[in-house]
């Protein structure tokens, strides 16, 4: 309510959610409970510091039900799914006395029914609650809206009331806001470099990967039960099912770094048994919002790129000159050259979603893993690098994706395959 010349005082008004706080937690192993998390958004702590008082815990629990985190309440933030922790965190902006929160992508890795649970409480917000939202896709706002941005290029280019900014926004749909690698003329798209893998490519009879009877466990819990699926030659997979219902476990476990229980098998072409995981992963591109945040202390985007050429986090030895020859390929196949020299905090977050594609791709790989690519990528790259990922399709490596939006399933996809309750699961 008055000016001041220093911001002391003003954090504690202010919450923010945004894909670099979720990742935090992943990097320095916050693994805290939902409910420790959600409470140290009472006094603006990362970690618990503060004892709550009874109306404060009554207060938490209010907020746990509201975004329907009361039944995992008890579990921990690492053993969540992407989606999970997203809640979880929107919730903790939610149980403090901040007059505005910062929503970045908020909606990111949210199911349709999460989505549209924390679109009704924006649009029914406290008294006195404000909230600016960053966002690649307009349709997802809330129907509260008031005022609009515009940014281009690290410039705001227009601002105001949402009533006078209708027509703008209908002529920007067409271009779904501008890539936030800077202008179209600047982004060179070369064609793949990506050359033909007949041993995969073709649709003569054989099995890529095969599973029996599977039952994977996350932490002593059964994430998926009974799976029983075989990925022939030439198929491209997409992935679906609510947040928490095994996505991205059933992507790790074709990766290698989850097993079947007993009584369940898994086979990889070309891998017999007793062949060390190592010599598949070298096969198979892997991108992951947790892979994201495991780079974080990479010393550049050329490191994490050719840190794919060894399935590795970061480099155990120097770079050959084939190594930076391979990463020379993929950035510029990817219009990504220049932030080859550039650390992890000096890039946006979905540039830095472009460099995993450029490093999961390294290895002109048989198999592509793909979890939630699209995340964190503005409209105009999120179609170029679909148009990308059908025509790496088409030209050999195989697809597997899980995605929340139809949207971003690439029209090479022939196959869906959906993980319902109980982690079972269905084809179509």
């Amino acid at each position: 309510g008055k000016p001041q010349s220093e911001p002391g005082g003003i954090k504690k008004l202010i919450a923010y959610t945004g894909p670099e706080r979720q990742d935090k937690y992943v990097r320095y192993k916050w693994d805290l409970s939902v409910e420790q998390i959600v409470t140290t958004g009472l006094f603006d702590e990362d970690i618990p510091l503060t004892k709550p008082t009874a109306k404060q815990r009554a207060r938490v629990d209010r907020v746990l039900r509201r975004f329907k985190l009361w039944g995992m309440r008890k579990r921990h933030l690492l053993r969540l799914s992407y989606g999970q922790r997203r809640r979880t965190l929107v919730a903790r902006a939610f149980a403090g006395d901040a007059k505005v929160l910062l929503l970045d992508e908020v909606f990111n890795g949210l199911d349709h029914v999460a989505r549209a649970a924390l679109q009704r409480a924006l649009e029914q917000p406290r008294s006195g609650h404000d909230w600016i939202m960053t966002t690649h896709r307009p349709e997802e706002l809330p129907a509260n809206i008031t005022h609009v941005a515009y940014i281009e290029a690290g410039r705001i280019v227009s601002a105001g009331p949402i009533e006078g900014s209708r027509a703008r926004s209908a002529r920007r749909q067409d271009r779904n806001f501008p890539s936030g690698l800077g202008p179209r003329s600047q982004v060179p798209l070369p064609q793949p470099a990506i050359r033909s893998r007949g041993t995969i490519a073709d649709t003569r009879a054989g099995a890529l990967v095969k599973i029996e009877n599977a039952d994977v466990y996350l932490d002593y819990r059964k994430v998926l039960s009974r799976v029983n699926l075989t990925l022939e030659r030439g198929e491209h997979w997409a992935v679906m099912g609510a947040n928490g219902s095994g996505k991205s476990t059933f992507l790790r476990f074709l990766y290698g770094d989850l097993h079947a229980a007993l009584g369940g098998t898994i086979e990889r072409r070309g891998v017999p048994f007793g062949t060390h995981i190592e010599n598949w992963k070298r096969r198979v591109g892997w991108v992951s919002p947790e892979l994201q945040a495991d780079h974080y202390l990479a010393e550049s985007m050329e490191e994490i790129v050719i840190s794919g050429r060894y399935a590795s986090v970061g480099l155990n030895q120097a770079p050959t000159a084939a190594d930076r020859r391979a990463a020379s390929r993929w950035l510029a196949h990817f219009g990504i050259e220049s932030l080859r020299d550039r650390k992890p905090r000096q890039v946006s977050y979905g540039q830095m979603r472009i460099v995993l594609l450029a490093r999961a791709m390294i290895n002109d790989p048989d198999l592509l893993l793909l979890d939630e690519p699209c995340t964190g990528l503005d409209g105009d790259m999120r179609q170029r690098i679909l148009g990308m990922l059908e025509d790496i399709a088409k030209r050999g490596t195989q697809l597997v994706m899980a995605v929340h939006d139809a949207k971003d399933i690439v029209p090479a996809t022939a196959r869906i395959l959906r993980i319902g309750k109980g982690g079972r699961i269905a084809e179509e």
